[in-house]
Parts: structure tokens; sequence; C-alpha cells
């Protein structure tokens, strides 16, 4: 009996219908095909949400608008990927570096206009520097830096022109990698265009902190240097000091009484500026004793410079939308630098000092004042010579050893009157050598690793005291040199 219900049993069994064997591998390969697909749905979304150094996913600054960037990274799969990876997966070491080994014989002296970093941040220094405070100059930031540790923290609020930004952050990032260890904690607001924001007379009661590339007497926004000095890849212009030697070794091709005696500029007119508008109306070399040419840096660049009239005695400085990064240049090119009165002042011409390193002149009845200050170079061309080789001997101190000391500085000084802990915000994203060079593009990384510093041998050069009374006896000295010349005319 046992036999036979065993046999129905097994009889019952065989009559059940079977799975098909290929069901349990497609049921697998269905719930992998749609894990991958949620996977590359939230690599999507997540990379459509991430701001990153290069400016994806962020809009222009809307007190300067410009044409957003267009990247040009294949599919929108392949642009979530680089996203992600480059974001995500490089910032992987949390460790602080070791202190550098810093040979004290070495101290050197800062630059006299190092000075101004005292006043640039006096307008703190009683009441200091609180997070409400720097959280209110947000309305005027691209965005906000955050050290802490010698790690640094970037939150993104608007897109910059060209690379600034990135140019910008990289130059931090070598400041770090240059002082390990000693470079403070800070929580900084940043705006990468080019006009002051913060102006004294509305902001009287309560000046915001705000970091820009310049500022002028009647706003409170802090100088920081530009990121041209690690370099301008859209005009193809390269990091500063290579840049300097190449002008410079330029400039010696003719001596002073075989270059060209008469005043030159060239640049961008369209850029509405009044000054470089009223520039134009001076191109006469035989009335006015100048020639005036619409540039094209990139083009100038890729010439190396060779179109450029560093054969000209005299070359003209003229603001444009506001600071021009062109200044460096110009001076570097060992002509007399012909200084048309200028609004705005970035961190390194408050050293400058008129009828030494440069000729000023006045806005008013331009080109009858750039043609007296050619008839007075080609009357005194030994004087001539003279300002302008001592304005080439200005920039070749400007290296970047001095560069990073006025950040190291600037940020020291920063520091010590923030009266809270620095503290990177959750939507701020970590940014490392690694992670900003994955996002560069060929020509970007080219001139971010030509520009890379090393560990330094040496400490910080030595910070002036705050002397208020120096500055302004500098700054008097200034105005009366001026006015003998405007009076001359």
């Amino acid at each position: 009996m046992a036999m036979g219900l065993r046999s129905k049993l097994n009889h019952g069994n065989s009559s059940l219908p079977r799975s098909p064997p290929y069901l349990f591998s497609s049921v697998c390969l269905l719930a992998f095909l749609s894990l991958a697909a949620l996977l590359v749905l939230k690599v999507d979304d997540v990379a459509y949400q991430t701001k990153t150094v290069a400016g994806h996913n962020l809009k222009p600054t809307p007190w300067h608008l410009f044409e957003p960037k267009v990247f040009d990274e294949g599919t929108s799969y392949s642009r979530a990927t680089k996203i992600v990876q480059c974001q995500y997966f490089q910032c992987r070491s949390n460790a602080i570096p070791n202190d550098p080994q810093l040979d004290p014989s070495k101290l050197a002296s800062c630059p006299a206009f190092f000075r101004y970093i005292h006043r640039d941040l006096a307008p703190w220094s009683k009441s200091r520097i609180s997070l409400q405070r720097v959280m209110e100059a947000k309305e005027y930031a691209a965005f906000r830096v955050v050290i802490v540790g010698g790690r640094l923290f970037v939150d993104f609020y608007y897109a910059c022109v060209q690379s600034r930004m990135m140019f910008t952050v990289w130059g931090l990032l070598q400041l770090l990698k240059r002082y390990p260890g000693l470079v403070p904690d800070v929580d900084l607001m940043f705006d990468c265009m080019d006009k002051p924001a913060i102006n004294r007379t509305e902001h009287r009661s309560r000046p915001l902190p705000l970091f820009r590339y310049c500022t002028t007497n009647e706003h409170f926004d802090i100088p920081f240097p530009d990121w041209s000095f690690w370099g301008w890849p859209e005009v193809n212009v390269g990091p500063w000091d290579a840049e300097f030697r190449d002008i410079k070794r330029g400039s010696r091709s003719r001596s002073w009484p075989k270059k060209w005696p008469y005043a030159y500029w060239k640049g961008n007119p369209d850029v509405g500026s009044p000054i470089r508008s009223a520039l134009l109306e001076c191109n006469n070399t035989k009335q006015w004793r100048t020639q005036i040419l619409r540039q094209d840096w990139g083009e100038e660049a890729r010439a190396g410079y060779k179109k450029s009239k560093l054969s000209s005695q005299y070359k003209i400085y003229a603001e444009g939308y506001a600071w021009s990064v062109s200044l460096k240049y110009i001076l570097s090119c060992g002509s007399l630098t012909l200084l048309i009165a200028p609004q705005y002042e970035d961190f390194f011409t408050r050293g400058l000092l008129p009828k030494k390193n440069y000729w000023p002149v006045p806005r008013t009845d331009l080109c009858p004042n750039i043609k007296q200050a050619v008839d007075w170079g080609n009357s005194h061309p030994a004087e001539a010579a003279a300002m302008g080789k001592a304005g080439q001997d200005y920039m070749d101190t400007l290296n970047m050893d001095r560069v990073y000391d006025y950040m190291f500085h600037l940020l020291m000084e920063y520091s010590k009157l923030q009266d809270f802990k620095p503290i990177p915000p959750s939507s701020a994203q970590e940014v490392c050598i690694e992670s900003l060079l994955c996002f560069a593009e060929p020509k970007q990384k080219q001139f971010l690793e030509q520009s890379a510093t090393s560990l330094a041998s040496m400490p910080p050069c030595v910070l002036p005291n705050a002397d208020g009374r120096i500055l302004k006896r500098w700054k008097m000295l200034k105005e009366r040199i001026m006015k003998d010349v405007a009076q001359q005319t």
C-alpha cells in the first residue's frame, strides 16, 4: 500500500507544470537591467544637481551677465559620469600634511605695499567678522571658500566668466600645497567679476567682507590676486613667472634710442569704458604722438608678443569695464608706462609711485596730456628710460613667491578677525588638486600644471606692521606728484 501511495504521489508530481529553465536567468537579467537603469538615472540626477569648479549647473552672475559656458562632454551620460567621477571620487586623502621644514635664515621682509592688508581689513578691526556678516555678503558673491585643517571647500553660487573661478581656486590650492599646516582656517565670500560692490556710503554702518580682484577708495571690497597669475588659457597667456620672463626678454631686443618714440595702446575699446572711447580720438602720431589699435589677445599671445610694440618707448594703460589685468604686462615691457588716472586698484598697484614707476596721465584733456608726456620723455630720454626700467623692475619683484606670501598674510590677518570657528556648510564641495585637474579641459590642464608650486623652503616674508601714518604720507606724496604733473600741462 505504501508503494502504491508513493506511486500515486510520483504520478501526481509529474503532472505539475514545470518552469522553463531560462525563467530564473531572465528574472535575474531583468533585475540587473532595472538596477542599472536606476543607477544611471541616479547618477544623472546627482550630476545635474552638482555644481562644480568648472561651472556645471551654474548660472552667470546676475550683476554681470555673460554667455553661459557650453560644455563639450559628449553624451548626457558621459557628462554625468565625469561630474560624479571628478567631484566624488578624487579627494580621497584626508590626511593633514606635516608642517614644512622652513629655513629661518632665509626670512625676508615683505614689500612695502603689503602694509595695505591692514588698511583693507581695518573696517572690521573693532567689530570683528561674524558668521552672520559673512553670510550677508553672500548676496554679492559668486562662491564661498572655507578652509579647514588644510582642506578646501567651496560653495558655488554663480558661474564666473571663462575659467576665472577654476584658476582662482587653483591658486588657493597651491597656497595650501606651498605652506601645508600654516594656512589658517577661514570662511570668506568671493566675487570673480570686475566691479567692486560694497560701497562705503551704503554699507558704512555695517561693512560686509567680500574678496575680489580689485577695489576703490569708495568700496570695502578686499583685493586678492587675480586668476591670471596662474594663467589665462582663453587668450593663451601663460602663468605669470614664465610670462614675465618672455616679455622682459622681448623688451631687450632693442636699446632705448632705437625704440619707437611714440605712445602706443592696443586693446578692446568696446567694453563700456569712457576712457578707452576717448583714447580712440588720440590715434594720430603726428598730432598726438600716439598710435591706437584694437587688440586680439589670443592672436597676440600665440605670436609670442612679436606683434606687441615692445619696441615702443611709451605704452598706455587705460582701464576697461573696470580694472584690467593688462597693467602688469604693460609695466613688464620696460617702456615708460603712461598710466591714465585709474579709478580701480588691485593688490599690487598700490606700491607704484608716479614719476618713478610710471608717468601719470590725467583723465581730462587726454590727447594733449599724452602728447605732453611723450614730448617730455623725448626731451629727457635718460629719465624716461630709467622710469620705464623702474616699472619693469617693480614687476620683477612681484614673482609668485611674493604673490603667495600676499595671499598667506591676507588670509592670516583675516582669520584673526573672525569671531567664529569655520565649518564647511553641507552644500559645499571639497575641491582638491586632483578633482580640479579632473574637471580641467586640456588647455586649462596644461596651464594649471605649468603653474603648480612646490613645498616652500623658506617661510613667508615678514608682514610690515600696521602704520596708517606711513600710508597717509605715501598717499600725500602720490597726490602731490600727480598735481605737479597736471599743472605742467
